[in-house]
């Protein structure tokens, strides 16, 4: 689900589309006159969740059946480069799988169909869904999508690597950081870490140009948000991304709560405790984990079955955050909807189904396949239930979600994609040690508060 990764967009063919986008019209070129068989082309990016939307789909199709929905199905980045085009060229399907970080734009060039005047008329129970998740796809009194599930963030470890430390998982349970020493967490780190002579962290022998075992992976390709770590624990730490949220317009990436946080990152690869940026694998961190070559991660609740699942190739368990210094727990709360393309020919027909993708009836299909927690807080229920009965532990992300002030929503602002790139180049130019991290958070800022004037 996540995420904060770099897609690449083209801003140029962005412009485009949303002058191309009233011309064209979704839909499969196959489909019968009015009032006859309807195919509904549907977009999403994760493999993992397929199975769960086809199911949906399917009993969709059961209960309609003269529409059929036909699911493609494309990895994250080439998922937001293909929509771009298609896009471009007013071919885009009928819905797609929307994230945060994108449908402002698809509003403001005026791609994405309001639904609010459906959802009156339907009379659809937003009160159904987990607190604040419906009012992200607001603007102005227009809708652009229901909620359909949501994601939290824990810390994810490998438990042989923490018995081997003689570090109890109640330990684990009682973290606390803050961007000083790192408190305890610094330390579990420390103690995880070890190298090729089997020599931990806090060993005066331990050298750390020969490391075997990282204590921590982080996260450098996030984005402007930092959903997997530094975005976290900067809010712990105090910080607010911006004026307002959503649609604030002066961020405050020059905060210097939020340069103690990136500093505290860049002394974890200093002492050797996590990998210098520009030598860390290039297979992403779930792949070193599994690996056995890093210890522990921020990991979002969309990698349950990554860490917890069948398939893992280590033993895996979870943790809360950290308690940070504003003395609670921080973590985001992120969500997805699905988009209506504005030049569909097929409006009742496309609403029919993301009304559909909105419901209990196909939340409680996903909820059973453990993969997500869907939107609608019964659903949840069920899929803590299914989770629990593969004896998976996945209270550190649903506590999340019952503790007052426990969670926070990530930015959802105009220019989303430009002030991604920014902040990740700044981010990443100040962890190669290219500029001086007050300095280049600075730049970043006023580069991405320029764009709003």
């Amino acid at each position: 689900m996540n995420t904060t990764k770099r897609a690449g967009l083209a801003l140029l063919a962005l412009a485009l589309a949303g002058t191309l986008a009233a011309c064209g019209s979704g839909g499969d070129a196959q489909d019968d006159a009015a009032g006859g068989n309807v195919t509904i082309d549907y977009w999403l990016w994760d493999d993992n969740q397929q199975a769960s939307y086809q199911a949906c789909a399917d009993a969709f199709h059961t209960a309609n059946p003269n529409i059929t929905v036909k699911i493609t199905q494309t990895a994250w980045a080439q998922y937001w480069q293909n929509l771009t085009t298609q896009l471009a060229a007013g071919q885009a399907p009928d819905v797609w799988t929307d994230h945060g970080s994108y449908y402002p734009q698809f509003v403001g060039s005026g791609q994405i169909l309001d639904i609010q005047p459906f959802a009156d008329r339907d009379k659809v129970d937003l009160t159904q869904y987990q607190e604040g998740l419906a009012d992200l796809w607001v603007k102005d009194g227009k809708r652009f999508g229901l909620p359909k599930d949501w994601d939290t963030v824990a810390l994810v470890y490998n438990t042989t690597m923490l018995a081997d430390q003689k570090v109890k998982a109640e330990e684990m349970a009682n973290l606390t950081w803050n961007p000083a020493d790192g408190g305890t967490l610094q330390q579990v780190i420390a103690k995880l870490t070890v190298d090729e002579s089997g020599h931990n962290g806090l060993d005066p022998a331990f050298d750390k140009n020969k490391v075997k075992v990282y204590g921590f992976l982080p996260e450098w390709a996030d984005g402007s948000q930092g959903q997997n770590g530094w975005g976290d624990l900067a809010v712990a730490n105090g910080w607010t991304y911006l004026d307002k949220n959503p649609w604030g317009t002066r961020y405050k990436y020059d905060d210097p709560k939020l340069a103690q946080v990136i500093d505290w990152f860049k002394q974890l690869t200093d002492k050797g405790y996590a990998p210098k940026f520009d030598k860390q694998s290039t297979l992403g961190r779930d792949a070193v984990l599994n690996a056995g070559k890093g210890a522990m991660s921020f990991a979002g609740s969309w990698t349950i079955n990554t860490f917890l699942g069948a398939a893992a190739e280590q033993k895996f368990a979870l943790a809360p955050m950290p308690l940070g210094p504003v003395g609670a727990r921080k973590t985001a709360i992120n969500g997805l909807s699905d988009a209506i393309f504005a030049g569909t020919r097929h409006q009742e027909e496309a609403w029919k189904w993301v009304k559909f993708l909105g419901s209990a009836d196909c939340q409680n299909i996903v909820a059973g396949n453990a993969v997500v927690f869907p939107a609608i807080k019964a659903a949840t229920d069920k899929a803590a239930a299914a989770h629990e009965a593969k004896r998976h532990d996945v209270k550190a992300y649903l506590d999340a979600t019952k503790t007052e002030g426990g969670t926070f929503l990530l930015p959802i602002t105009d220019h989303g994609n430009e002030v991604s790139q920014i902040v990740q180049d700044a981010i990443q130019s100040i962890v190669l040690g290219q500029i001086g991290t007050a300095e280049g958070l600075k730049q970043a800022n006023d580069q991405v508060n320029a764009l709003f004037t």
